[in-house]
């Protein structure tokens, strides 16, 4: 029987891909599930690139000038797991046979954190080619602050024909071609399958034309899935390419080398049988009774083998000991991602009480203080800038021109601006923060939820936070969004109750000590400056995300609100007092904060034995956990002034007055 021959692989390069073939059939035969086919196919790029071009040191994983893989078809993962294995990155042979099972290190799809070598949380596609997006920005703004001495590395994105269909790969691509992002390199492999068959059933894009259209460098590879010589030359000429991000189309055959499945659309999704496992192993040469065969030798031998890899790191360590402060701050900027702690005194004059301050407006006032002392902060916008508050106040663009530039303008591309956040943030050194109108939520909303099951610290402005927009009408006015991102495990939503709370608790978004993923919710109009007791415990208990604005010992109800119907809430209280009737207002700026808090304080914020009342300018979906009786918004908008649109829909303090007394009996 003829053996498969993968041409110019050295002995040990040779060894690795015959495993990792063999394990991208073992693992999903073993789990009964998983995605065997591409990982065959794609096991000599994957070795190519870790042998002979990658910047990566398996003995220091976490080293900060290590190039960044990201597999963006991370339906793909076993080849990942099979590359972390044979390359000596810890990864057991147990790790693998466990793959797809409850707790292992080797989930269905690559989980960061998790799993060795892998630096984002990939499996929709196209989101892991937008992240490659971001750790680009996030290098060359490094290299700008530290030298290439200490920071010269390159970002590499495997993708596959669903990335490239998925719409936020044209985003992410017309992005970093206007950006000119020459050290994000991306292969593209086009092996003309996907779930449904043949990709010509949806596809007849030319790729190649529409990459060079976005600015980029395009080297069609061709038919050298197997040549590892040719692979070679075809990284290094994207490597070598520093004025534009280099795509290269390499069209490789889903399956290889099992005969029975190759081209053939069951090989993407569906284990193999163990007859054509049995085959294939026998073409590779291998013992085909053999499961989970791994050469135990083969991750040192490999090792061994990495002599420039070694050279490079030892060179850079040299480079790092002798740099002095330069190098201290850049381990202290990837630390704390370039923010100061929360306890740092910015100096932020606080704004008069009854003032009347839209909250976006505020947050303006915490990034000019903030910008001073963050090398590491991000700003942008999706086409926003101006309205949204994110705007630093040296107002450098980031561009080939300014690498140092720290205002990224994403243009109108919600999408791709959130997964390149998430890319920034978890590449480290930079503290990502973009904004855009919250109704466009809907549009950031796939990367705001990788975010927060990747744990990134990235920063969501969402502003024109609800009908309170007017005159744009119902295509503008947000309803179901701050229920859409409350659903989301992980993630903090916060809906400040004035411009002094804003201030305060962005300072604590954007802290050092904040690792989470938020979002932060913002009025385009004017709202009061709380005062007295209500700013008192605005300051001191709002981080904790709920706190009692109003208190009375002769309390009959509750009024729970957030954001802009605080003042209301408020409003309704002191009339109410007049007729008698006296009641608490709580304000909940944070719910998952909120729920983070010892039972003791959430029983006496909450006090649950009394009626209660909730008001928020949108859906009333969620309210029922802490009010009986709910005002909101459910359905959509109204095309009229601000101020027309909320009495229309009963956001005003007479309609929290007449809930409370209907709660109460009276």
């Amino acid at each position: 029987m003829k053996t498969v021959t993968y041409a110019h692989a050295s002995n040990v390069e040779d060894r690795a891909i015959r495993e990792i073939v063999a394990l991208a059939m073992d693992a999903p035969a073993k789990a009964k599930s998983g995605h065997p086919g591409t990982a065959m196919a794609l096991a000599p790029l994957a070795v190519t690139l870790f042998s002979r071009v990658l910047r990566h040191n398996p003995t220091e994983p976490k080293w900060i000038d290590r190039d960044r893989f990201i597999l963006s078809c991370g339906h793909a993962s076993i080849l990942q797991y099979g590359i972390a294995r044979a390359f000596g990155y810890g990864l057991t042979k147990e790790d693998v046979q466990a793959f797809r099972q409850p707790h292992s290190r080797t989930p269905g799809h690559p989980e960061v954190g998790v799993t060795p070598t892998v630096e984002v949380t990939t499996g929709p596609l196209g989101q892991g080619l937008a992240n490659g997006v971001g750790m680009a920005i996030a290098e060359r703004l490094l290299r700008s602050q530290f030298g290439s001495e200490l920071v010269d590395h390159r970002t590499w994105v495997v993708a596959g024909d669903g990335c490239m269909e998925e719409g936020i790969s044209h985003e992410a691509a017309s992005l970093a071609g206007s950006l000119g992002l020459g050290r994000l390199n991306v292969v593209y492999d086009d092996n003309k399958i996907t779930i449904d068959g043949p990709t010509s059933l949806a596809l007849a894009d030319d790729t190649a034309a529409r990459f060079r259209a976005y600015g980029w460098h395009v080297v069609e590879l061709g038919e050298v899935a197997n040549d590892l010589d040719a692979l070679e030359r075809g990284l290094l000429a994207a490597r070598e390419n520093d004025a534009q991000p280099s795509l290269l189309i390499l069209r490789s055959h889903i399956g290889f080398p099992a005969e029975a499945m190759m081209d053939r659309r069951e090989a993407h999704g569906s284990p193999f049988s163990a007859e054509v496992i049995r085959e294939t192993k026998e073409l590779l040469g291998l013992d085909p009774d053999a499961h989970f065969a791994v050469d135990d030798e083969l991750p040192g031998d490999i090792l061994e083998s990495l002599v420039t890899q070694r050279e490079n790191y030892a060179a850079w360590e040299a480079r790092f000991r002798s740099s002095g402060e330069v190098g201290i701050s850049l381990i202290r900027q990837i630390e704390t991602s370039g923010v100061p702690s929360r306890d740092v005194d910015l100096s932020i004059a606080p704004y008069e009480p009854g003032s009347k301050v839209a909250t976006r407006k505020a947050l303006q006032r915490l990034m000019d203080s903030l910008s001073a002392q963050s090398p590491g902060l991000v700003a942008g916008s999706a086409d926003l800038t101006d309205n949204t508050g994110v705007l630093l106040p040296e107002k450098i663009a980031q561009t080939p021109v300014t690498p140092e530039g720290r205002q990224v303008y994403y243009g109108v591309r919600e999408f791709a601006m959130g997964a390149a956040m998430v890319g920034m943030a978890l590449h480290g050194g930079v503290r990502p923060v973009g904004s855009t109108f919250f109704v466009f939520s809907d549009y950031v909303r796939p990367a705001i939820r990788l975010a927060a099951l990747s744990e990134a610290p990235c920063t969501f402005v969402f502003t024109h936070d609800s009908v309170a927009v007017g005159e744009d009408g119902p295509t503008h006015q947000p309803i179901e969004h701050l229920a859409a991102l409350r659903a989301i495990p992980n993630l903090h939503v916060v809906r400040p109750s004035d411009a002094n709370e804003t201030v305060h608790l962005a300072q604590e978004l954007l802290s050092s000590q904040n690792r989470h993923t938020n979002a932060l919710i913002l009025t385009r109009q004017d709202i009061p400056t709380l005062s007295g007791e209500a700013a008192v415990a605005s300051q001191r208990d709002a981080h904790r995300g709920a706190y009692v604005a109003h208190s009375t010992p002769q309390a009959m109800a509750t009024v729970f609100a957030t954001g802009s119907e605080v003042h209301l809430a408020l409003s309704a209280a002191t009339k109410l007092e007049e007729e008698g009737i006296f009641v608490r207002v709580v304000a909940l700026p944070c719910w998952a904060c909120f729920d983070e808090q010892p039972r003791s304080y959430r029983e006496e914020i909450l006090q649950g034995d009394l009626p209660s009342v909730s008001i928020e300018a949108g859906s009333t979906f969620g309210w029922a956990k802490f009010a009986d009786h709910s005002l909101g918004i459910d359905t959509f908008g109204l095309s009229a002034p601000g101020d027309f649109v909320l009495d229309y829909f009963n956001m005003n303090s007479e309609a929290v007055e007449e809930a409370v007394r209907t709660a109460i009996g009276r």
